[in-house]
């Protein structure tokens, strides 16, 4: 590791080792070492070691060899590090099996674990990525795989006119927690991607995440042609045949990876269809090495876990028969199949005509497919129930584990110190017990509300110190600077809308009546103000016109300057705004919401939820810890948030006691943190799918 940073002196050595594991991003105390080098810089380098160290001078690293209280705090952070990453007593091996047994391999398109490493879209992303850092807690044997994306998703620049303009930005690979594979030789290990012609082959790189490492894939390398070195340049790509190609990447390609690694793997997870096809990958193999397609698939078939987490059909990758034939026709006689056969096994019978669907393909070669929340569930068996068509809705086999959130992630350091004082040291270690939350009562209401607000206030700082850099470097409108949030007041109430712009999450419907949200906002006593973040994807015309619109409004003065719309929203940005506003709005048009995990991460730091009762706030509201409204078209559901504002949340928030604490205000913020820590938890989340999924498919592999 040294030798990457050779300017570290050997006595902080093990600071290389930390910066290269993702550990240190939910660790305070990791963050902490880095922070304590040079603030400054730790600030500038957003929250990145390795490019930290890269930019710190050698003489004052060394100076740090003899400063007691940072080498202190070093071997502390070090000692704990490697106990964490050694350790084999764990949740796993006490209660599911051994961990030397054959890992688990989990697939996804993409992985949010940090904005150093920009390889998310947003939640199906955030969701990976905070469950495989749970996996690491809990001692699952997993190993991850997934793609490189080099151009990542797209950095935002939005236009005086309100437009978003879609901007690439090369990572710079060198200056991320990421390495390069090496093979035998000392280079970068490629690996053909099977059966793909002309050939097609991957570089292949690693993050380790904890215990798990998490291998990705690059497909922008000199030994390809210029067509296929794009195929992982960006997520979701939009051109269908293209898509397919990285869809085969994905899955079949990382098969292959795992195999040239030398890692077996005994239960293979996916999230989402896009990597479905490496299912297939596992049937040719075993047919490969002598075995009948028949015995094939039960085997594959009883070792996959799938999980969906789109609730409408129109989400769901169909491709084409003649591209299917393009690409798989070689592969049907290998499998014993006819042509008719094969495609059989991905056609939607209500759709026969429309293509190879990925998630009919894995619902059938999965004995454990699951939906992502209750109401998903039942959304999902409704709209799969043909697949079973002697079976009843209820009957259907797709289960569902809510999702949940990594609370080491997601907890603000100076909440975890407030829990530390009141819930005792250990309570992390304990987390999704939900009888440890009922401690929450005994935090005063004062010390809670005090650190609420010094993280509000760091949130509008941080926003602002955003629009004077943009100011600076681009010399942008001002219209854009005020829109930016430099008019934001700390003392008004602050509602946050973080998420895809996309038409189904309705990012508009508070201007549904602008009249009436004119009079909330401006209200002399009671004034509200509203944060907006998010990207729209760079094919949704229809979402960048719901942005430009959100955006022209702000401009209005008739609004005060209380409408703010902050660029780039990314994990970084994410972070702020959930710890740091004081009201969470949901509004997605039902049952469109598969789970929705932001308001979760809202709720555990103490910043309430305003949502349309669909996903995860079916099962996550109890009447007290925030509010709720039944979707019923865009004017009523509209006029709902209007009532519960000026009704109910706007009066309470203002409605201060003696001490000048609004303590109804904070008794919602406790029973959000009370209702949602434990039973909404990522370690809830992974025992259910070690307990459910992996203790039977284990048997099986």
């Amino acid at each position: 590791m040294k030798d990457r940073f050779p300017d570290i002196p050997e006595r902080l050595s093990g600071l290389a080792e930390i910066a290269y594991n993702l550990w240190w991003s939910w660790h305070p105390a990791a963050r902490m070492l880095f922070k304590m080098l040079d603030r400054a810089a730790w600030k500038q380098g957003r929250h990145n070691p390795v490019q930290m160290l890269k930019d710190i001078p050698k003489d004052v690293l060394e100076s740090f060899e003899n400063k007691s209280g940072f080498v202190n705090h070093y071997d502390m952070v070090l000692a704990r590090f490697r106990d964490d990453i050694q350790a084999k007593v764990c949740w796993f091996a006490a209660n599911i099996a051994d961990t030397n047994c054959l890992p688990i391999a989990y697939f996804s398109a993409e992985y949010g674990l940090h904005h150093s490493l920009p390889f998310y879209a947003g939640g199906l992303g955030f969701l990976a990525g905070d469950y495989i850092k749970e996996c690491s807690d809990l001692g699952v044997p997993m190993v991850a795989v997934g793609f490189m994306y080099p151009e990542g998703y797209l950095l935002q620049n939005i236009r005086i006119d309100g437009w978003q303009d879609d901007v690439n930005e090369l990572l710079d690979r060198d200056a991320a927690p990421i390495e390069r594979v090496l093979n035998e030789n000392g280079e970068q290990l490629i690996v053909r991607v099977p059966f793909m012609e002309p050939p097609i082959y991957v570089a292949v790189w690693k993050v380790d995440v904890g215990k798990i490492p998490l291998y990705l894939m690059d497909t922008d390398i000199e030994k390809n042609d210029p067509w296929n070195r794009r195929i992982t340049a960006h997520l979701y790509i939009g051109d269908i045949e293209q898509r397919l190609r990285q869809e085969m990447v994905l899955g079949i390609g990382g098969i292959a990876v795992l195999d040239a690694l030398g890692i077996k793997h005994s239960v293979m997870h996916l999230n989402e269809g896009h990597s479905a096809f490496a299912i297939l990958e596992r049937i040719r193999d075993r047919i490969e090495k002598g075995m009948k397609f028949e015995d094939v698939v039960e085997q594959v078939r009883a070792t996959t876990v799938f999980t969906t987490h789109t609730p409408v059909p129109a989400g769901h990758d169909v491709f084409p028969f003649h591209l299917m034939d393009k690409y798989f026709s070689h592969c049907y006689p290998f499998l014993g199949l006819t042509r008719e056969a094969f495609l059989e096994m991905g056609i939607d019978p209500k759709e026969p005509e429309a293509g190879f669907n990925v998630t009919a393909f894995s619902l059938r070669l999965s004995n454990y497919p699951n939906s992502v929340s209750k109401k998903h569930g039942e959304v999902t068996r409704r709209m799969w129930q043909h697949l079973w068509p002697d079976r009843k809705e209820e009957d259907v086999p797709i289960d569902y584990i809510t999702n949940g959130i990594h609370v080491p992630t997601w907890i603000e350091p100076k909440i975890e110190l407030l829990f530390n004082k009141y819930l005792g040291p250990k309570w992390l270690e304990d987390h999704d017990n939900p009888v440890l939350w009922e401690l929450i009562d005994g935090i005063p209401d004062k010390e809670l509300w005090q650190v609420h607000y010094w993280l509000k206030m760091k949130l509008i700082n941080v926003i602002r110190e955003q629009a004077r850099r943009r100011w600076i470097q681009n010399r942008v409108n001002p219209l854009n600077v005020i829109t930016g949030g430099v008019l934001l007041d700390p003392t008004t109430l602050t509602i946050g809308f973080a998420r895809r712009f996309t038409s189904y999450k309705r990012p508009d419907l508070i201007f549904r009546n602008p009249d009436r949200l004119k009079k909330i906002l401006n209200n002399r006593w009671q004034p509200l103000q509203i944060i907006f973040a998010g990207k729209a994807h760079p094919a949704d015309d229809e979402g960048k016109r719901i942005l430009q619109k959100i955006i022209n409004l702000s401009h209005e003065p008739e609004l005060g300057g209380r409408i703010a719309f902050v660029e780039n929203y990314d994990e970084q940005l994410a972070q702020y705004m959930v710890h740091g506003v004081d009201l969470w709005l949901n509004n997605p048009l039902p049952p469109l919401e598969a789970c929705g995990t932001s308001g979760m991460k809202a709720s555990l730091n103490g910043v309430p939820q305003l949502s349309i009762l669909d996903g995860w706030w079916i099962e996550g509201f109890n009447g007290k810890n925030g509010w709720a409204f039944d979707g019923k078209g865009d004017d009523k559901d509209a006029e709902a948030v209007y009532d519960i504002l000026e009704n109910e949340a706007i009066p309470l928030f203002y409605r201060l006691d003696e001490s000048g604490i609004p303590a109804g205000w904070v008794e919602v913020m406790k029973r959000a943190i009370k209702s949602t820590a434990a039973l909404f938890s990522a370690r809830r989340m992974a025992k259910e799918y070690a307990l459910k999924f992996y203790q039977k498919a284990l048997k099986s592999a």
